[in-house]
């Protein structure tokens, strides 16, 4: 008998929730669905990240830049944060937009969560690379935690949305160059499965609060240098997932990408991954990842602590340390 996803639902909402929610709806929706994605415009995604620099960082974390080949990336340690493994963090952002910055406090609460320091990954985007790019430049990354001595059992990939993608593609990609698989990984919302007619079928592609089904075929043919039809094995749901390691999705009910995170649960468990899909009621797309704006992602950001932890047996390791 094939084996099952573990599947667990979280339907408690919150009164931040549900205005996030309707703002998305109401606000972000009309501009996502109407804007341009083209040349011209892209330069201003990053305006984005520009803004959220400015930010004021947690207290309770330090930051130290990293430079790598092509591309940034950036320690995040909570305070207390051991050395027993690290978190390898790929933001979301449609690989348009969105960075190290946006997502600094969301990758700071996981480093607090976990106990672990993070390496968030400023990895090239759209318009400079298209996916194979993003891939290598995160498999890049990879490679260089394992040149400063970490194991890959005391590793762990995350990433939301786009980010998400990059975390199995990523594992995949080193896998293929003979690399070791990591401990675990962690997709928060993620886009894996380039296939857009999945979504248009779906019931949530008028659903989402505020991402656009629409808009996917253009990021796809932008994402595969225009090549039609796209080549099945860009998309992480169509690959052989059998060496891949535990792994922890988390969707909201009602975004389009939920059936991704779906697709992807089913096949890990029939791969016989061991695998729980998380599904969160009255959120947002990639609402794990907006740490701060509303509590569900304090509380999503504390069950992917629980799993890292978990998964590098980072308490047994402490305990051990203690006796």
């Amino acid at each position: 008998m094939a084996k099952r996803p573990v599947v667990q639902l979280r339907t408690d909402v919150s009164c931040q929730a549900k205005v996030v929610h309707a703002l998305a709806t109401t606000l972000l929706r009309p501009v996502m669905i109407s804007g341009p994605i083209s040349a011209w415009s892209m330069p201003f995604f990053g305006l984005l990240e520009a803004a959220a620099g400015l930010r004021r960082r947690p207290k309770w974390a330090t930051y130290d830049p990293v430079k790598l080949d092509g591309f940034d990336a950036e320690w995040i340690r909570a305070k207390d944060a051991s050395d027993d493994g690290v978190v390898l963090y790929f933001h979301g952002g449609a690989f348009l937009m969105c960075g190290i910055a946006t997502h600094r406090p969301a990758v700071a609460a996981i480093s607090r969560a976990s106990g672990l320091p993070a390496l968030s990954v400023a990895y090239r985007q759209l318009p400079k690379v298209s996916l194979p790019g993003s891939v290598a430049d995160c498999l890049t990354s990879y490679r260089y935690l394992l040149s400063q001595g970490y194991a890959p059992e005391r590793i762990v990939f995350a990433g939301d949305s786009a980010g998400g993608h990059l975390a199995f593609a990523t594992a995949l990609k080193a896998v293929a160059e003979g690399l070791p698989t990591p401990a675990g990984i962690v997709a928060l919302s993620p886009w894996l499965d380039l296939d857009c007619e999945t979504k248009f079928a779906h019931p949530n592609s008028k659903r989402d609060a505020y991402a656009p089904v629409q808009r996917l075929p253009r990021l796809v043919h932008m994402l595969t240098d225009g090549v039609v039809p796209t080549d099945p094995l860009l998309s992480p749901v169509n690959h052989d997932l059998t060496a891949m390691p535990p792994s922890l999705l988390i969707a909201a009910e009602g975004e389009m990408l939920r059936c991704d995170s779906e697709l992807m649960a089913e096949r890990l468990a029939a791969a016989g991954v061991p695998v729980t899909l998380q599904i969160w009621e009255g959120q947002v797309h990639a609402f794990a990842a907006m740490y701060g704006v509303m509590p569900e992602a304090g509380r999503a950001i504390r069950e992917v602590g629980s799993f890292v932890r978990r998964t590098i047996g980072a308490d047994l390791v402490a305990a051990r340390k203690a006796s």
